[in-house]
């Protein structure tokens, strides 16, 4: 049996009913993993809860780009988690920052206290601060159930020696939860290494649809162009690999 929970990073309904049938302990529902994940739809929310019993948090980022935010944004993340709440999501996801990085605590801890008895894990905008260890602090005592890092790099596993730091630090008063970059073989390592209990991971597959081929001239992304005939869909097979379910 693993010694860790598995959270799988899903970007759409599809992805975590996938995740399920990996044997996901529970799934991060977003939107636009492209730019990071922003807030799933309340259809996403709606599909995953009537055709899943795992265990579903869902993502409240209102846009892409940092993590400080206007009134607007903020009103906006505010009615979606009252709408994910209603329809019963086990818990919420998000990260507020000040325009120097630092934890915006008044804004965490509304969200916080909005959640209720709805865990709140807080992203990865803790990879961007200025002082991990206050920010630890703050966030354990304003309530934040646990932290998704790759330990301030560009990936866990260059940030090993972080997390590790990140996970004794905080002890019992909250959960540090590495996340990016983590692949099926590696897996079990980085949660040997860091003495974590939770993990979060990213497993896919390419599919294809090719509705778009006949003209191949058309773009609906920006700049960057993705590919406009394949997208990634949760593989549960990469799943069962470190759930052994």
């Amino acid at each position: 049996m693993n010694k860790y929970l598995v959270e799988v990073c899903c970007g759409s309904a599809e992805d975590a009913l996938q995740a399920a049938l990996g044997g996901a302990d529970r799934v991060e529902l977003c939107s636009n993993l492209f730019q990071g994940g922003l807030t799933p739809t309340l259809g996403s929310v709606k599909a995953v809860r009537e055709n899943s019993s795992i265990t579903l948090n869902a993502m409240i980022r209102p846009r892409e780009g940092g993590f400080h935010y206007s009134k607007t944004e903020l009103l906006v993340a505010r009615r979606d988690m009252e709408a994910f709440l209603e329809f019963g999501v086990d818990g919420l996801v998000g990260g507020f920052l000040n325009e120097d990085g630092t934890i915006d605590v008044e804004t965490t801890e509304k969200f916080v206290r909005l959640a209720g008895d709805v865990p709140v894990t807080f992203h990865r905008a803790i990879d961007v601060v200025p002082d991990w260890k206050k920010a630890i602090d703050q966030l354990a005592d304003i309530g934040v159930k646990r932290i998704l890092t790759s330990g301030l790099a560009p990936n866990v596993l260059l940030g090993l020696d972080t997390v590790k730091a990140m996970v004794e630090y905080a002890g019992d008063r909250l959960i540090i939860m590495p996340g990016a970059g983590i692949t099926p073989e590696t897996a079990d390592k980085v949660a040997e290494y860091t003495g974590c209990k939770e993990m979060h991971v990213y497993f896919t597959k390419t599919y294809s649809d090719n509705s778009t081929v006949n003209n191949r001239a058309i773009f609906y992304g920006s700049a960057l162009y993705p590919s406009e005939t394949d997208y990634p869909v949760i593989d549960a097979a990469q799943i069962k690999h470190i759930t052994r379910k």
